[in-house]
Parts: C-alpha cells; structure tokens; sequence
C-alpha cells in the first residue's frame, strides 16, 4: 500500500534498516498522525517482536502484556518477568536465539504507556540497549509513542542514559494541504480546494481523522457524521487526545481553553493569570510540552522582549472544540444547519489565518524567497486600538513582508477602506519600530482579488492554490 505524505520518513526507515549496523529509531508525534501504520507497512507488518504498551495500566499488567506478547512471538511459554529489567533479558534471549541472518526488527509501540507509576522501564531499556543492543549489527529497534513529552524528557532528553544513542528520530508532522488533497483523492474523497482547506480548518492534517470522511457525502453531511450526530465516532476524541498526550491533563486543557479565547494568544503572564497557575516552571514546562506537541506555537513579537512572546493555539481540533463541540449541541445536522450563519464566517476567518501560519514554507515559495534567510513574527502596536499584523517576514535581503490574510468565499475586493487600513498598518509598524528596510504589503486570501484600482497599493498577493503546492 502506498504511503501517502510520508515518502521521507519510509525512505529514512528502509536506509537504517539496510544500514548494516545496529538502530535504535525513535518515531514520535501526536495521537492518530500515523505513526504505528508508518512503522507498520513499511515493513509489511514483519517484526520479530512487536509490543504495544496498555494505556493507563499498571506495571504488572504491562509485563502479563508483555510476556504474552513474548510467548507468542517465540512459541514457548514465557514466565511473566518481575520487572522490565527481566523482561528485556527474556527478550534479548528470546533475539539471540533466532536463528537466521538478516535484520532482527523489534517494534515498541506507545512507549509511554509501558513506563507506568513507579516503573522501571527507561533505565530497564537503557540497560537492554547499551548493554546489548548497541553492540548487535543486526538489530533495528523501533521505539514510538504518542506522548510527545515524555519521549523529549525520557529517550531524547540529556538527563538520561540513552541522551544521543538514538540513531534516527523521527517526528511526524500533520499532513500539509498538498498531503491532505492527495489522501483524500486516494480514498476516494471528491472536495474542491475550498472544501478541502475547511475540512483542514476543522481536523487539521490529521490522517485518521481524514479517515472518516465518506465519499458520496458532502463535507457539511461528513462533518455531521463525524462530530455531531448521537456516538459519532470522534465525540470523545478531546478527552482521549489530551490524556494520551500528557499526564495531568487537565492542567493542559486548562491552558489551551485560555487561549482559545484569545485569537491573536496571550503571554505567559497572561496565561498565569488566566489559569490560576503559578508564573513559575511548572508553567514553562507545560507550554513548552504544549509547544512540543504542535497544539500551541510561540509566536515572537516584532519588537518585544522574548519574555513577551505569545503562545497562540494552533491545534485545529482543538480550536473547533471549543468553538462548537464543548457546548454540544443537540442538532445532530448542526453544521448543515449553520454553514450560513455569521458565527460560521466569524470562525473560518480566525481559523483560516492559522491555515496560513501553517503553510509558511508555501508562502515564502510563492514571494520567491525560499532561499533567502527569514525570520517571522507577529506584531500588534502597544496602544489600545492600534494595528495588528497578522504575519512579519523579516528577510536578509533588507525586506520585509506585511501579511494580512482574509478569507472569502469569493474574490476579495480590495477597495479603498482595505487598502487605507493596510498602509495605516505599514505606518504603524514602520514609525513604531524605526524600521529602514523596504516594507512589501502582502494579502493571503482564498480566491485572490477582483480587478481594483487600490490592487496597486499590494507587492503580492498569494492565494489558496498556492498554499496547496508540495
């Protein structure tokens, strides 16, 4: 089966297999990117052990689980081990005994989950690894996980004895809209680019949401299906995706539900204050696991000390839960029903300028400077009512663009009101922060414009065809 959107990462996973050395891999990312179907079909689901660790069991569970598993896979009845240091000397038995050249494959799947309260299980694979492992030119270990935290803080982190041993790691991304338009196209999924670039505002580029679409259905009468109609499939789904990814959790919904009230984010002071928590490193930690995890990015200001950056959520699941599945309406076809409301367009709005924040790469292809040196940021001026730019790119070259983005279910006019309140902002910004580089105004919008005399006022405008190449 063809992989969609993830060429690099199964071309990465064949050259450490058919390295010749030994390989300890760590695939990581968020809850229901694809991680485990990557590592599964890549290599046809041929494994000579291949473990899934049991969501929110204890330690002894975890080790009948694996001795299980191990019986299984050798044919012979495994004792259940006392502890994971026993556990990883039944299996390294279990490899040393097979008898047959090639590659040896091991796949550890949701890693995090084996490692539960008071467990043994990371200093019990570091001693597999560095004991053993490390020395065996055929073995391949495949560690992956949703829990993108505890795989910084455990396997990559520098506090442990496995800090550097990795050979490869990989973290899989959300799909890209290119990515997205191919998925779709190949089960079957007949959406326009507008379609398709609403669908992404609503699940993001996540594959086994994408999933659930069916063809021979509108996208409005897919959405129903997915999120609003009685046990619909993904109801549950924010619960299950903030417990998988973190322990505590509710602490890190606590924080996202602030800044879902704040489109343009909010300080980490603000943030405190917002959620009652201590502005301390308890809260660093959390927002950076946050930031880790691609559910909120930090976003610098133009301008502003690092300490005044803002934390904006990105997530688009979680941005459309609390815009609409939190206060789970009783209209099983509500989004049929509201596609034409204010709310709906207020909504694609918000969420569209996070589409684009998303696809920088695209943008900086379409202004031709994928090769220059860029940095990005956010800008709002101080005063209360001031200009907000909605996207900076401060380039080596002495330029710097001023992205404004407007979603619009048709070409965007750009008459003489938009084009006063752009060159206000290009004021602004300029006086404000004694800017001497050549300041270019740039418009993001879905159809692009209708001819205007004002369109002059524009260097560039991109539009969503451009957000969709590769």
């Amino acid at each position: 089966m063809e992989i969609i959107g993830r060429k690099k990462e199964k071309e990465a996973l064949l050259k450490c297999y058919d390295s010749g050395k030994p390989e300890m891999v760590i695939v990581y990312g968020r809850r229901r990117i694809g991680k485990t179907f990557l590592v599964r079909e890549t290599f046809n689901n041929r494994f000579d052990f291949y473990l899934t660790g049991l969501y929110n069991k204890d330690t002894k569970k975890q080790l009948e689980n694996f001795a299980n598993v191990l019986s299984e896979a050798s044919g012979e009845d495994i004792e259940i081990p006392k502890n994971w240091i026993q556990a990883f000397r039944q299996l390294k038995a279990y490899l040393h005994d097979i008898n047959r050249e090639g590659r040896k494959l091991v796949f550890l799947d949701e890693v995090p989950w084996m490692d539960a309260q008071r467990s043994d299980f990371v200093s019990a694979i570091e001693n597999f690894w560095n004991g053993w492992g490390a020395g065996q030119e055929d073995l391949m270990l495949i560690l992956c996980g949703s829990a993108t935290a505890w795989i910084m803080d455990k396997l990559l982190g520098d506090r442990g004895g496995l800090f550097n041993r990795d050979t490869e790691r990989m973290y899989l991304e959300p799909f890209s809209l290119h990515a997205t338009e191919e998925y779709l196209a190949s089960n079957g999924i007949k959406l326009n680019r507008y379609e398709i670039a609403e669908c992404y505002m609503i699940m993001g580029g996540v594959p086994y949401y994408l999933s659930k679409l069916r063809s021979g259905l509108s996208l409005p009468q897919n959405i129903d299906n997915i999120f609003f109609k009685k046990n619909c499939l993904l109801r549950g789904e924010f619960s299950h995706l903030y417990k998988a990814l973190f322990k505590s959790s509710d602490a890190y919904v606590k924080i996202v539900e602030a800044l879902s009230t704040k489109k343009m984010g909010m300080t980490r002071l603000e943030i405190a204050q917002a959620t009652g928590m201590a502005d301390g490193g308890a809260l660093t930690k959390k927002l950076e696991n946050l930031v880790n995890s691609d559910l909120v990015r930090l976003d610098p200001y133009y301008g502003r000390k690092k300490r005044e950056a803002v934390y904006q959520l990105c997530d688009f699941f979680t941005i459309f839960y609390f815009s609409y599945l939190k206060a789970q309406p009783n209209d099983e076809n509500y989004w049929s029903n509201t596609i034409d409301h204010r709310a709906h367009t207020t909504w694609a709005g918000l969420t569209f300028e996070q589409l684009c924040m998303a696809h920088i790469r695209q943008i900086k292809q379409k202004l031709g400077i994928s090769g220059i040196l860029s940095e990005y940021y956010a800008w709002r001026h101080n005063q209360r009512g001031g200009s907000q730019i909605d996207l900076v790119i401060d380039r080596r070259d002495e330029i710097i663009n001023l992205c404004e983005m407007k979603f619009s279910h048709k070409h965007y006019h750009f008459n003489q009101e938009a084009a006063k309140a752009m060159e206000n902002k290009e004021k602004d910004f300029v006086t404000t922060n004694k800017i001497s580089k050549s300041v270019h105004p740039v418009l993001i919008t879905t159809y692009g414009i209708s001819p205007s005399k004002y369109n002059n006022a524009l260097q560039a405008v991109i539009t969503l065809d451009d957000l969709f190449e590769p």
